[in-house]
């Protein structure tokens, strides 16, 4: 079977070795990771709005399909928000509930049409990718429709490692490819696809009590996370690229600026992975990704680029 994991570590590390904008900083690395190798970070679903855990295992499964296939790209200015029973709120966590509300009602989304997905996400202003949100949906309508009998669950249920069920994820739906070409060379990164895998075994483990394995999850390379890694100085951008960063000038999808920053967050988590040894390398992830929310931490801007993968 594929090995995922090896082919993300293995692009990713080529990445930062040939890096023109993007540098290592690995003695803080060391001392960052002397710090956290015994911390336990929960699920990020565990601590989520909108009671997603009260409800039962098959369907927090088939609605976190549909949701992180389109959990990208909520930047802008101003930003995507909507009106909710505990405030406005924006990005994923809008999103989320929007889409709970729907699946509630209907147990799917099968039969949703064009007009009352526009309505569905009705904010402040349209959603960035209205349109490649719409198509998504459609696409793994199709897929579950046709090819899983319209269950996702149920076509999954023996899949409990992580390697089995992130190869079955890409190999199945097409909206979770996640590559780029740098210096001639294939990158990996699959985002959205190890943030599910992720979340569905979590999940599973909680809520089934069996055992499963995510321990070859290795990152989930966004927008937010690189941001945080700049504002701990474990990497640093050069003057060129802090000036775009800095400025809010976005940044072209698969561009060389584009595929370093990403990479930087792939290899700085492998790395303090490395200097551990109590922790996985997906909850070094959401331990960074959680400090994200510390308004303590001076952070400078992320990065903007237009992308269905973040």
């Amino acid at each position: 079977m594929r090995n995922i994991f090896e082919e993300i570590v293995i692009t990713n590390k080529f990445v930062i070795q040939n890096a023109k904008y993007v540098s290592i900083k690995d003695e803080n690395i060391k001392e960052f990771a002397t710090k956290i190798d015994k911390i336990k970070v929960n699920n990020w679903l565990e601590t989520s709005s909108y009671d997603l855990l009260n409800e039962n295992i098959e369907d927090i499964i088939n609605f976190l399909l549909y949701f992180e296939a389109i959990d990208f790209s909520f930047w802008g200015d101003p930003k995507w928000s909507i009106e909710t029973n505990e405030g406005i709120k924006d990005g994923s966590i809008a999103l989320m509930y929007a889409m709970l509300g729907y699946f509630r009602k209907n147990k799917n989304f099968i039969n949703m049409n064009k007009e009352e997905f526009r309505e569905l996400l009705k904010g402040n202003i349209e959603i960035p990718l209205l349109e490649e949100r719409w198509k998504i949906i459609k696409y793994v309508n199709n897929v579950i429709s046709k090819e899983m009998d319209g269950n996702f669950y149920r076509k999954i249920y023996n899949l409990k490692t992580d390697i089995e069920l992130i190869n079955f994820i890409i190999s199945n739906f097409k909206n979770f490819k996640d590559e780029r070409i740098y210096r001639k060379r294939k990158i990996y990164f699959y985002k959205l696809a190890q943030l599910l895998t992720s979340d569905i075994l979590h999940m599973r483990e909680k809520k089934e009590k069996i055992k499963v394995d995510y321990t070859n999850l290795i990152g989930c390379s966004d927008y937010k996370i690189p941001q945080v890694l700049r504002a701990l100085n474990l990497i640093e951008y050069n003057l060129e690229l802090a000036n775009l960063v800095d400025n809010k000038i976005e940044i072209k999808e698969n561009s060389e600026y584009e595929v370093e920053i990403r990479a930087s967050v792939i290899y700085v988590i492998n790395q303090i992975k490395q200097l551990t040894n109590n922790i996985n390398s997906i909850d070094i992830n959401d331990y960074i990704w959680l400090m994200g929310r510390d308004k303590k931490l001076i952070k400078k801007p992320y990065h903007l680029t237009r992308s269905t993968n973040y």
